[in-house]
């Protein structure tokens, strides 16, 4: 075995970092779980940029906040290392492939989404879809619901939102004072996990390791927390104001700004909020429209909270925001991203400094616990939904079963399934062979 280094590499320089970040633009596949595990491979065991328990202190923090954990923990690290600028630097690489991708796909997707060829392939990535949702509600159950209470929370949830149409938020907030309550009359059954945990394996000296002091530019002091607030809120002003000319713009920015601060168990948590919004309140794209998003995004780099430039892209075209379609989807897809993730940046950049300040005491609350529960219930009635979209396609609010069952995206989803849970497939693998599935069955059919 090698022997484990007793010195610290060199400090990376800001060139070195700004490469790596790129590097991890573009090959971020995987979930939030698949992002977080390459940032570990490469900046604790092989480069050691930042020790183990560091990581998994600044990963705790990240998993207590709304928003994208993955984005925010390079967000994080990268403060730590370099500032503000490695924040901005991390945090700007890490989506901005995403979102050049994914407006691209969008634009191909409405000028050629009906030919043939990819309707048959969006004809397999559907119930693809269907499974993936699904799979993660059972993935994020599993951990989150450790007793009766919480399985009766998950179950309240779903029954909200499927069977009462109750908004999200309104969910979210429940849960927040079910958590506080019982957490206080049951602590017991209302005590959150530790992340990820504690680990005390090592892999040697790091560059900021586990005795390393605090920097001076992640120091808390009040004074810097309430300046480091004031800009964000008159940056977030400042934006809002350059589109209140523009209807549609400005809703996008109220809509997902508050989309943002719900974000609480990961981006699918929000996908029930973001479609309530843009398919049923504010008509940005259509249900169908949103799964192909959601496939795409599963299918492309970067958090899959950039399913919100997808919604954003098809929203412009669709409200006509722009002198042409391409000028319109861009300006949808610019301000969806911007305001869902100008508030990681500060809850790193403004929070950060107090956590470094309180190491090795963060934990989780009760409130957190019984939202993660609902969150639970609020995917599984995604899934359902989905489901229902896909299997009876011709279906509405009031003939839901209306028209022809779908028996074959039923086999491609159980398939799915299976592959994701069983099998433990990468989900790209998994939509990759749904997608020609779909493809070669819509051939046979149209030929045969």
């Amino acid at each position: 075995m090698n022997p484990i280094p007793q010195t610290a590499p060199p400090t990376p320089s800001l060139g070195q970092a700004f490469a790596y970040w790129l590097k991890l633009g573009f090959i971020s596949f995987g979930g939030p779980a698949g992002q977080i595990a390459i940032m570990h491979t490469d900046l604790v065991e092989k480069k050691r940029w930042i020790s183990e328990q560091r990581f998994l202190h600044a990963l705790n923090y990240c998993m207590l906040l709304p928003g994208p954990e993955a984005i925010q923990l390079a967000i994080y690290i990268s403060w730590l290392m370099h500032g503000m600028l490695g924040a901005l630097i991390a945090g700007v690489l890490f989506f901005l492939p995403a979102f050049l991708l994914l407006s691209v796909l969008a634009g191909v997707y409405l000028a050629w989404g009906d030919l043939p060829l990819i309707a048959g392939i969006f004809y397999g990535i559907k119930p693809a879809v269907v499974a993936i949702v699904l799979f993660a509600a059972w993935r994020i159950g599993s951990k989150a619901l450790k007793n009766q209470f919480l399985w009766g929370i998950a179950a309240l949830a779903f029954i909200g939102i499927f069977v009462f149409g109750i908004g999200f938020p309104w969910i979210v907030l429940a849960a927040g004072i079910v958590g506080v309550i019982g957490g206080k009359l049951m602590p017991d059954q209302f005590k959150g996990g530790s992340g990820h945990g504690a680990s005390h394996q090592t892999y040697g000296a790091s560059v900021i390791d586990d005795h390393t002091p605090t920097p001076a530019h992640a120091q808390f002091s009040w004074i810097k927390l309430w300046v480091t607030v004031a800009i964000f809120v008159a940056i977030w002003g400042v934006a809002m104001l350059m589109v209140s000319g523009q209807p549609t713009l400005n809703a996008m920015g109220s809509f997902f700004t508050k989309a943002a601060f719900l974000t609480i168990g990961g981006a699918y948590a929000v996908l029930p909020y973001v479609y309530q919004g843009g398919v049923e309140h504010y008509g940005w794209l259509t249900g169908a429209q949103m799964m192909d998003g959601l496939a795409l995004g599963e299918a492309t780099p970067g958090p899959l909270i950039m399913i919100v430039t997808w919604v954003g892209y098809l929203g412009g075209v669709a409200k006509q925001v722009g002198v042409n379609p391409i000028a319109a989807g861009f300006a949808g897809a610019t301000v969806a991203t911007f305001f869902t993730l100008l508030p990681s940046f500060l809850f790193i950049l403004a929070g950060g400094p107090l956590v470094e300040s309180t190491r090795n005491n963060l934990k989780y609350t009760a409130p957190l616990t019984a939202i993660t529960a609902a969150v639970v219930g609020v995917i599984l009635n995604l899934a359902v939904f989905f489901a229902w979209h896909t299997f009876w396609p011709q279906g509405t609010a009031t003939t839901p079963f209306a028209g022809k069952f779908e028996w074959f995206p039923l086999l491609v989803a159980i398939a799915a399934f299976l592959a994701l849970w069983k099998y433990k497939q990468d989900v790209m693998k998994v939509i990759g062979v749904s997608a020609l599935l779909g493809l070669v069955y819509t051939l046979v059919i149209k030929f045969f």
